[in-house]
């Protein structure tokens, strides 16, 4: 389970979690209704079957928002609402209006909601208490959000902002391949993405190529900015950090991997406590590291 892209939100760290499990229960996935498109609601992180909603692990709890999405293809409706449309045309000899337009495909959505496939999502997120932020197993920002909304649902409160620097995160990135030191434990990775300062500029997307090299020199030179950057974090983690500040391709390496390979496990379960206990603990070591070189700002003050 572990997650392979973190969208991180900040939290005061004296929010109170004493009442989560008993909270949790009230903002449960419930399927999803003959006229509804969706529902979202949180499932047990260990998989159906599963009773517990939450996982914790000292200061770290895991937390799975499950959803269920009608599959209901617009090509299908419009299809239909043309035939409807075409008939009333025939019949009638005149070219139905708007709200006609619309009433028909209110009625058409009604009448397929009930028999439409219903198709299963689940997003995963790590709370880190201690220092007070969360993780979510995602690149969408728009995703992060809605997890972060459900949480809010289940506590009644729940202050989450997406993370905010104090220093331009282009600027940083752009410095750390132009020759500055990295933060300790931080070495580049083969992945980069250029852009130039004006809008709608020049775009250069580097792969499987050194970084400290003439020809990312001569990209420096001409103005550009670094938008995107591989790096990784005491050879156990490899990443790719935007200015965004989303991490995306999140890997687990060797360094990493190789410490559940010295862990007595008897069952599936035991397996995935050992997962999350390492995934707590690489992901906070991340978060720290780039807390103090983007300046990211507390959301205590």
């Amino acid at each position: 389970m572990f997650f392979r892209n973190l969208t991180l939100f900040r939290f005061p760290t004296s929010q109170d979690f004493s009442q989560l499990d008993e909270l949790l229960p009230e903002a449960a996935l419930k399927p999803v209704g003959p006229l509804e498109l969706s529902s979202r609601g949180f499932i047990s992180p260990f998989g159906r079957g599963e009773e517990a909603l939450s996982h914790r692990i000292g200061d770290a709890i895991w937390l799975t928002v499950g959803g269920e999405d009608k599959i209901l293809p617009g090509a299908v409706v419009n299809d239909l609402l043309a035939r409807k449309l075409e008939e009333i045309e025939q019949k009638e000899g005149r070219k139905p209006g708007g709200r006609t337009r619309k009433r028909l495909k209110d009625d058409l959505l009604h009448e397929l909601l009930p028999r439409a496939f219903v198709k299963p999502s689940r997003t995963d997120a790590l709370l880190d208490l201690q220092h007070g932020f969360v993780a979510v197993d995602t690149s969408s920002r728009k995703s992060g959000e809605n997890v972060v909304s459900e949480i809010r649902r289940a506590l009644g409160s729940f202050p989450a902002l997406p993370l905010n620097a104090e220093v331009a995160p282009r600027s940083i990135l752009t410095g750390w391949i132009a020759g500055e030191p990295l933060p300790e434990g931080l070495s580049l990775g083969e992945e980069c993405e250029l852009k130039d300062a004006m809008d709608g500029g020049a775009v250069v997307k580097c792969q499987n190529q050194e970084l400290q090299c003439d020809e990312i020199g001569k990209h420096l030179e001409a103005g550009k900015q670094v938008t995107k950057l591989a790096l990784t974090l005491d050879d156990h983690v490899s990443f790719v950090l935007g200015e965004d500040l989303i991490v995306r391709k999140l890997k687990f390496l060797e360094g990493a991997v190789d410490q559940l390979e010295n862990t007595e496990r008897d069952d599936l379960r035991a397996e995935l406590d050992a997962r999350f206990a390492l995934l707590s603990g690489e992901v906070r070591r991340l978060f720290m590291v780039l807390e103090s070189a983007l300046k990211l700002s507390k959301a205590d003050a």
